[in-house]
């Protein structure tokens, strides 16, 4: 019997094969959850629906976050295909490419909002909107970076996203506490996803990564589903408003050793 058996869980964010959103849909799968996907717009549904055919996935709904309109719609479907649900999972974030370049002062106003909107109020929104669907004893679970708690170059907009992003776990864990829905968050290393492309110097920041971590290995989607189902199973029913890390121990170290190699 799978950690998730029973459960139902709605993954808004899914992109691409290589997506956090799409290792966090396999694992769920695996462990028995029936699973519902979100996906951006049309540019993207040639990717995302022979993903949801090859788990059998029947519930796949374009919803654009920036629109109310749009995330109530898919709750209201969400409800008459599940009724309740016990999982919700945000993998959404984005910024303007040129927002990803260059000094952090040069973030335009409509940059800085674009990227909080996106990136931080939908999950607030997606909160508000699913929170009467849920079960007791529900998860919901964002993906945050550590950009949002130490300079990451060139992250600039986004490190300061990931950073209101965490802060909204933690209020939404005190609001929702009382219904029993814990909310969580992941920080995951960084991952060659479609998103971290638009990051200038990524693969430079990626080879460093693995030699600075202690464990001394890339982080995979697949390391993220997993501690995803954790963090949504019974096993971590007491565990809300917490930044679980899953970047090979990156997080606890200061300087890299020069000794090293």
């Amino acid at each position: 019997m799978g950690l998730l058996e029973g459960k139902t869980a709605l993954i808004f964010g899914l992109a691409n094969k290589r997506s956090i959103a799409w290792g966090i849909t396999q694992a769920m799968h695996r462990e028995g959850a029936r699973i519902g996907i979100s996906y951006a717009g049309e540019v993207l549904e040639r990717r995302v629906f022979p993903l949801a055919e090859s788990i059998g996935c029947d519930f796949v709904e374009a919803c654009d976050v920036t629109k109310d309109e749009d995330i109530e719609a898919a709750a209201a479907k969400a409800a008459e295909k599940f009724g309740k649900i016990d999982i919700l999972v945000h993998s959404i974030a984005f910024a303007n490419r040129d927002e990803l370049n260059g000094p952090f002062y040069n973030t335009s106003r409509e940059g800085f909002r674009m990227a909080l909107d996106i990136s931080v109020y939908s999950f607030v929104a997606l909160a508000r909107a699913f929170q009467p669907l849920m079960n007791e004893g529900g998860a919901m679970l964002a993906m945050t970076y550590h950009g949002s708690v130490k300079v990451a170059p060139h992250y600039n907009v986004m490190g300061v996203a990931k950073a209101a992003l965490e802060a909204s776990t933690r209020y939404l864990a005190y609001d929702l506490g009382p219904q029993g829905i814990r909310v969580n968050a992941i920080s995951a290393g960084p991952i060659r996803t479609l998103a971290a492309a638009g990051v200038s110097g990524f693969k430079k920041m990626y080879r460093a990564f693995t030699e600075m971590a202690p464990l001394h290995q890339p982080v995979t989607i697949e390391d993220v589903g997993n501690a995803a189902v954790f963090l949504c199973s019974d096993m971590a029913a007491k565990t809300t408003g917490e930044v679980l890390y899953v970047d090979s121990g990156y997080n606890i170290m200061g300087v890299p050793d020069v000794d090293a190699g």
